[in-house]
């Protein structure tokens, strides 16, 4: 006899602005537990120093993921040029 799995079936897509300070994986589980879902998961990582859109797919829509992943997708960032930081990113003294 199969395991019944904890949750609800929930499907579909979220487009999540993640904020900064939050990996991938955590806000999957915080909108998991919020809407209480059976499974779930993203298209895609942003690195937790980073904000931005994060596609989330719950119970069927995690089948679709890999489409996501293939599609064409654009970037903005900020640069400072002539500037550097003790640890080569933002969080770093500058030097």
């Amino acid at each position: 006899m199969a395991r019944k799995k904890k949750g609800e079936p929930v499907h579909g897509w979220l487009i999540l602005d993640k904020p900064e300070g939050v990996t991938s994986t955590q806000a999957v589980g915080i909108c998991r537990r919020v809407f209480n879902a059976q499974k779930a998961g993203h298209g895609g990582t942003l690195d937790p120093l980073a904000s931005g859109i994060l596609p989330l797919a719950f119970g069927e829509a995690t089948k679709t993921v890999g489409y996501v992943m293939e599609a064409d997708k654009d970037y903005a960032f900020t640069i400072r040029w002539g500037s550097s930081t003790t640890t080569q990113d933002r969080e770093g003294e500058v030097t």
